[in-house]
């Protein structure tokens, strides 16, 4: 078989695989009297419980924004034991993904929750986990399923465990509280290192409010998954010798996405009037896996900086931007806020910024091939639509549709962010730096708050005596 029959043979398999996944709408406004058969498929599988025959459903399901997933439903005739739960049906994301919210009011309890089995759900309020399981509901259901698990065994408890049962009753008030809409506000986060967990997202979301962070996967992470190339291997040793400006390092690495050996590639740079930083990148030869990012070096200073940049013409939007992975973006004409964490370390230009924000949202949370939003309000469809509308006026230059300009706004708490100045060694009067004090959240994000780096010998002679 040539090489254009094996492309055209994947690609019909493809097909034949996407069409068996249906969007939510399709299956609510067919229903089960159509013609064409939308209903769930039903096999025959052995009961876990009693080790009888059971039936399991299941139903392939196009989730908008998302991504493909798989509701699994199983029931025993004999001992009426019933599980739910669901499974990715794509492959392992080439990174993890953990979403923070903080939850204040009845719109959040709605937000759509997708976990699989390998996602953590955990309330950080109450500093408690969810079992490891697939669901698919939304916050509220979550925080009651919870609720549910721990409330069920309390009569026992109070009997059997009375320490445990009054240790207990205070998170269960709690969760109580959630769900009455009297305990706002709370933060939830969802930790998966498959990234096939997902918190669903909203326009309005400001601040710290909704976070995203992805990552890369370590050894220990794939090893437990299953993906490892080698359980056995170690992670590489950084070498301990300096190194020099300008020259390009190759590392030895374990490839994020398939774990493969690959070479990681380090260069020193300096940037005019700012500080060193560090370029990594890797290309994988095996999956193709392409990944980049951007260290800086230098002590931790005492105050974050804020840069304030007026954009007025294409010049402007070719401007080199340095944002480390510690920094926030935001823009109010622009209708955008990027927290900490979200696209990682990024050097590149402005125009190049924003174009990665338009493609990472459409392509990990919005892009599935045309099928989504069959499911969305109107009027929610209508907020994401004009998000993106903007976001093109600005990549595309259209001033006039700002009034003529727009501010971005590049916060970070550690100081190592970076905007060209066109003017430099003089001021650039499109550009506005300040210093502020950082928060406490900001610190105990960072592990600033409770370090000690000084006066270890004092704090030992005061144990002694």
């Amino acid at each position: 078989m040539s090489a254009d029959e094996k492309t055209t043979a994947q690609s019909q398999f493809d097909n034949a695989v996407q069409s068996q996944f249906k969007n939510i709408g399709e299956v609510v406004e067919k229903g089960e009297g159509d013609d064409e058969d939308l209903g769930p498929m039903q096999v025959e599988s052995m009961c876990m419980n009693c080790h009888e025959n059971g039936t399991t459903r299941l139903l392939l399901i196009r989730v908008p924004y998302f991504r493909d997933i798989i509701l699994e439903s199983f029931e025993c005739p004999h001992c009426h034991f019933t599980n739910n739960s669901i499974k990715a049906a794509g492959q392992i994301q080439t990174q993890g993904a953990k979403y923070t919210l903080t939850v204040d009011s009845q719109e959040d309890m709605q937000r759509q929750l997708i976990k699989s089995d390998q996602g953590i759900l955990t309330i950080d309020s109450l500093g408690i986990e969810a079992p490891r399981e697939g669901t698919l509901t939304n916050v509220e259901g979550a925080i009651q399923r919870i609720h549910e698990g721990l409330s069920n065994d309390q009569p026992a408890r109070k009997e059997q465990a009375p320490e445990l049962h009054d240790a207990l009753q205070p998170l269960i008030d709690n969760l109580k509280s959630y769900l009455d809409g009297t305990g706002f506000p709370f933060t939830i986060s969802l930790d998966d290192p498959t990234g096939n967990s997902w918190i669903a997202p909203n326009t309005q979301d400001r601040g710290n409010k909704y976070r995203t962070k992805l990552y890369y996967r370590t050894h220990e992470q794939n090893e437990e998954l299953g993906i490892a190339a080698d359980p056995d291997a170690a992670q590489p040793e950084d070498p301990d010798s300096e190194i020099v400006d300008g020259k390009e390092y190759c590392l030895p690495a374990e490839c994020p996405g398939c774990s493969k050996p690959c070479e990681l590639l380090i260069k020193k740079v300096n940037i005019p009037y700012f500080k060193e930083v560090y370029l990594w990148s890797n290309v994988c030869e095996h999956c193709g896996l392409r990944s980049s990012d951007v260290k800086t070096g230098g002590e931790v200073p005492e105050l974050g900086k804020r840069i304030t940049l007026t954009v007025k013409n294409e010049v402007d939007l070719s401007r080199d931007i340095l944002k480390s992975d510690t920094c926030a973006v935001h823009s109010d004409e622009l209708e955008i806020s990027i927290q900490a964490g979200t696209l990682g370390g990024r050097f590149t230009t402005l125009e190049g910024l924003l174009t990665e924000v338009r493609d990472s949202l459409k392509g990990h949370l919005f892009d599935i091939g045309g099928g989504g939003g069959d499911s969305l309000e109107a009027t929610e469809k209508a907020k994401w639509d004009r998000f993106f509308e903007r976001l093109e006026w600005a990549i595309n230059g259209d001033f006039e549709k700002f009034g003529g300009q727009f501010v971005v706004t590049l916060s970070d708490p550690l100081a190592n962010s970076y905007v060209q100045d066109l003017c430099a060694p003089a001021a650039d009067p499109q550009i506005t730096t300040e210093e502020y004090q950082r928060t406490d959240e900001e610190e105990d994000d960072l592990g600033l708050k409770d370090m000690k780096t000084e006066g270890y010998e004092e704090d030992a002679q005061e144990q002694k005596s």
